[in-house]
This record gives structure tokens, C-alpha cells and sequence, in this order.
């Protein structure tokens, strides 16, 4: 029975949050993409929260649909598509969830998301990933002033957190989620020398400090292999780096789609990457949830998901020899690996669609009343671990 009000009326349930969420489908294959899916399926029935993909990249109508083959008519078409999509779909939200990188991006997406939010009168939960954050809003006073007036800022790691707090934007730390009945947690007995890389071939993923770490691991184990998951602008080189190198073993298996990953991983016992900028990598979490030990550099957040020595290993940035060596202890001491692997995948708890929706609902509805940004402490981070 609905309690009274203090004006003698009855107080009804709520009615559902409406939340039009703005980012990419998964045409455009990457962790916006795979992270807004999740949601859009964890949503789906809820009780309080009602949810939907606005795409930052709709399909224009039949005429123009062949200029998304040249390359700037197809920002022109894009945009002239987005907009009106924008208003029409914004319009009906009570709160607007936009997913945003940095640099172009940000100007070209995100933004105008934005703006036609405002228009309408609607708050913003604007969700940022890149792990570029700290040049991007240090080079770009529209980001921080378009920042500075959203309801909420939403990152997934403490490291955007901190990054944001100094430029005096208070963000709430939601982590990224991961499907744990996807993944099959298993441990490598035996241990074998089957690496898997599936970062972006471009910037900043550096996968080419990988393609030498891996030369040097194959100096001492022959029979290693490494497979490279992904896609991007410096495929052409880093595969003639593979051919310069003398590698043998590397297969380059290109783009794969979000639910063939699982048995990627189960095909493989040790997970290796080499960005130079990074933030709070889906792959690394899904290695965690497949049991598979993991050597990365400390790019940006990464040491707040890893700690060094307990869930994986770490490495200085573009130090391809640190990388071959810390794989190579792995493979010395696989006991130790197989640790590392349960401490790793112990983690995985904070990572849940049950774990996010405590704080994603939080964001909504205040959000949604106009209430003032919430932000979290770095240390009720689930995951918020610092190198030792």
C-alpha cells in the first residue's frame, strides 16, 4: 500500500527511469561498444530502470549511404544523421548516458550529445573511458567546460578518477562489466608457452613492444606461440615486423566478435600486452575470468586492477625485454602463475552486473531529481590496488 505524503495525498511507486543511452553499436567493435551492449542486456527488464541505444553512428537513409565510403563525407553524412536522431530520441529520456573517449572524438559524439541534452532540458551521466583523459581536458577548455556541467561524471577506474579530481571534476568510479557465465575460469596444468595479445593494432596499444618481447621468449622457448586478436591501422607494419623479427608461431586472426572471445581465451594459458596509455582494459578482466595469468606494462590504471606480484605481473612502458622476462617467470614458475591467476579471477566479484547496478542506480536517480554529483572514494573502488 503507497505510504501518505505530507500534503495528505498517497506517494505512488516510482515509475521507471527512462535512459537513453548515446555510444557506438557494435559496428564500431571496442570496449564503448562491448560496455554499452552490457548494460543494454543488464537493463533489460529491470524494474526501476528503462534503457536504450542511441548509436553514435546510425545508418543514413538509402541515397547517402555511399558516401560512408569516402572518408570525409562520411563524417558530413554521419553527423547530419546523428543530430536529428539526437533530438528525437533525447526528447524522451529522462536521463541522457553518454559514453565518451577524448580528442575528435569527443567533439564529434559525445558533444553534440550534449548539447542537444541541455537543449531539451535533460541531465547528462557522461561515462568517460579514455585513458588519454589528462591531455585531453588539459588541451581542451570546451571539454572542461562541458564537463564542469553534467549532472554526473562516471569513469571505470580510480585512475580517471584522480585524473579528473585535478581538474576539479568529481567522478564516481563504475566499474566495467563482464558476464562472468561467459567465461570459463580454468587453470593451466600444464602451464604452456600459448600467449594471446587483443589490443587494437594502432595507438596507444604499442603492439609491436609485444612482437619483440615475444622474440626474445622465443629465443629461450622455441616453441611458443602468440596469437594477435584485433585490428586496426599498423596491421600491415606490425605484421612485416613479424617477418624482420623471424618470428614463427604468430597468427594474426583479426577482429572477433564479443561472444566468440571466450573460447579465445580458453585456447590459450597466458595473457600479454604492452599498451603505453591504457585505463581499465576489458581484456584484462576477461583473461582474469578465464584464468589465464597476466603480464602487461603499468600504463595508466593498469596497477589499479593488477597488483604487481599478486594478480599478474607489471612492467615499465616499451620495455619489451622487462615484458620477455616477466613472461618467462611465469613459465618458470608455473605454481606461482596458477596464484596469480585465482587472486586475479577472486577479483572478477567487483566487476559483476550486480556490483554496477548498485552504482549506476545511485547516478540515475539523482540524476534524474537534479540532484548534486556524487563522487566515490578511490579506495571503495573495488579493484583500487597500488603496486607494491
Amino acid at each position: 500500500m503507497a505510504a501518505p505524503g505530507r500534503d495528505g495525498q498517497k506517494l505512488t511507486a516510482m515509475s521507471r527511469i527512462r535512459v537513453a543511452i548515446v555510444a557506438p553499436t557494435l559496428d564500431i567493435l571496442g570496449g564503448h561498444s562491448v560496455q554499452a551492449q552490457r548494460l543494454l542486456e543488464s537493463w533489460r527488464d529491470d524494474p526501476d530502470v528503462e534503457a536504450w541505444l542511441v548509436p553514435i553512428n546510425p545508418i543514413p537513409p538509402g541515397v547517402f549511404r555511399a558516401a560512408l565510403r569516402i572518408k570525409y563525407a562520411r563524417t558530413l553524412v554521419t553527423e547530419a544523421t546523428y543530430i536529428p536522431l539526437l533530438v528525437r530520441e533525447l526528447a524522451r529520456a529522462d536521463v541522457v548516458h553518454i559514453f565518451s573517449a577524448s580528442y575528435s572524438s569527443f567533439l564529434l559524439a559525445p558533444l553534440p550529445a550534449m548539447l542537444v541534452a541541455r537543449a531539451l532540458g535533460r541531465p547528462v551521466v557522461l561515462n568517460y573511458h579514455s585513458g588519454e583523459a589528462a591531455d585531453h581536458l588539459e588541451r581542451s577548455a570546451i571539454a572542461r567546460a562541458a564537463l564542469a556541467r553534467v549532472a554526473s561524471i562516471a569513469v571505470p577506474s580510480p585512475f580517471l578518477a584522480r585524473v579528473f579530481a585535478r581538474f576539479g571534476l568529481p567522478a564516481t568510479v563504475v566499474p566495467n562489466i563482464i558476464d562472468l557465465d561467459r567465461f570459463a575460469f580454468a587453470e593451466r596444468r600444464p602451464l604452456r608457452p600459448r600467449f594471446l595479445s587483443t589490443r587494437n593494432l594502432g595507438y596507444p596499444y604499442n603492439v609491436a613492444c609485444t612482437l619483440r618481447a615475444f622474440r626474445a621468449i622465443q629465443d629461450r622457448r622455441p616453441d611458443a606461440s602468440l596469437t594477435v586478436v584485433g585490428s586496426g591501422p599498423d596491421e600491415a607494419a606490425l605484421r612485416q615486423l613479424t617477418v624482420e623479427l623471424s618470428l614463427t608461431n604468430v597468427r594474426f586472426v583479426g577482429r572477433v566478435e564479443p561472444d566468440r572471445m571466450a573460447g579465445i581465451y580458453a585456447d590459450h594459458d597466458i595473457y600479454i600486452q604492452t599498451p603505453d596509455i591504457d585505463n581499465m582494459p576489458l581484456s584484462v578482466i576477461e583473461a582474469f575470468a578465464s584464468g589465464l595469468p597476466v603480464v602487461s606494462t603499468e600504463a595508466g590504471g593498469m596497477s589499479d586492477i593488477l597488483q604487481h606480484g599478486r594478480q599478474g605481473l607489471l612492467t615499465p612502458v616499451n620495455d619489451h625485454e622487462a615484458i620477455a622476462r616477466a613472461a618467462l617467470d611465469l613459465l618458470e614458475a608455473p605454481d606461482l602463475a596458477r596464484q596469480f591467476a585465482r587472486e586475479a579471477h577472486a577479483t572478477c566479484a567487483g566487476y559483476t552486473w550486480t556490483a554496477a547496478r548498485q552504482r549506476w542506480l545511485p547516478i540515475y536517480r539523482s540524476a534524474s531529481v537534479g540532484g548534486q554529483r556524487r563522487s566515490v572514494s578511490v579506495s571503495d573502488a573495488p579493484g583500487a590496488h597500488r603496486r607494491a
